[in-house]
């Protein structure tokens, strides 16, 4: 059984591995200083970069972070210590469905109440899409995170004449920080390579912009138009963009796991 155990976790990884050697030897070799400052060329031309979509990525991805933390925490927050009647069956069924929902499906939601009824596809308007995708899973995650939280610190805490609302916020909420944030990182890495929700709202945009009212390109954006393009430039500009992007989220689940152990571990 341990052998079986063996073989099938190196399974599961052996994904991961090919998929990021795949994108080491196609896309490494085409990753210099000028890829990380300068914006896309035009067609046909050779050299450029993406700075455009990593600035992009950051904005976007940042202002959805902004949005959905705090309602995705909040709401997780009310379902472990309030959630126990009929809204909090509610809302719990509400966060199991979008969890369950096509990011394409959010995109065109995106598109029907922001895009249309502004006359213009905008950064913002993605933002809010990926906030979407955000929000339910940080609420589950938050919900279990905090009802880990042992129930004589409560006590203890309403003992000592803490109100419930303080309880929760300054006992509760401190003593499952470390799985919080773990949750925030694994949500913000869950939406920064998404495509679908994108291409209803941010559209993209070859030109570098940090305003959020305009469209802005992103890296999962940039990778999608350079991949199905014919240029062999596109191709090769697409692959590098791949392995950044590979590259970031490992670096935010990395974080999420250095969390998660700097937070077990001052407990033992």
């Amino acid at each position: 059984m341990t052998a079986l155990v063996v073989i099938l976790s190196f399974t599961a990884v052996l994904a991961l591995v090919l998929i990021l050697g795949n994108l080491i030897v196609k896309g490494a070799s085409s990753i210099d200083w000028a890829f990380f400052t300068k914006s896309p060329v035009p067609a046909g031309q050779s050299g450029g970069g993406v700075a455009n979509a990593i600035v992009g990525t950051a904005i976007i991805v940042g202002v959805a972070a902004l949005i959905g933390v705090p309602i995705g925490v909040g709401a997780g927050m009310y379902l472990a210590e309030y959630g126990s009647g009929r809204l909090g069956f509610l809302v719990r069924f509400i966060a199991d469905v979008l969890n369950g929902t096509p990011s394409i499906v959010v995109g065109i939601v995106g598109w029907t109440f922001i895009v249309k009824p502004t006359g213009h596809f905008s950064a913002l308007a993605g933002s809010v899409a990926l906030a979407i995708l955000m929000i339910p899973m940080l609420a589950r995650t938050t919900e279990e995170m905090v009802r880990l939280v042992p129930n004589s610190l409560r006590e203890a805490a309403l003992a000592l004449g803490y109100p419930r609302w303080r309880t929760s916020l300054k006992v509760v909420a401190r003593t499952a920080m470390g799985g919080i944030v773990t949750g925030c990182l694994v949500g913000i890495a869950r939406i920064a390579g998404e495509t679908a929700p994108l291409l209803f709202t941010a559209l993209g945009n070859l030109n570098f912009t940090v305003n959020v009212n305009q469209p802005m390109q992103t890296l999962s954006l940039q990778i999608y138009v350079y991949a199905t393009g014919p240029f062999d430039e596109w191709h090769r500009i697409a692959w590098a963009s791949a392995l950044v992007l590979m590259g970031l989220v490992l670096i935010i689940s990395l974080a999420a796991r250095w969390v998660t152990r700097q937070r077990y571990g001052s407990i033992r």
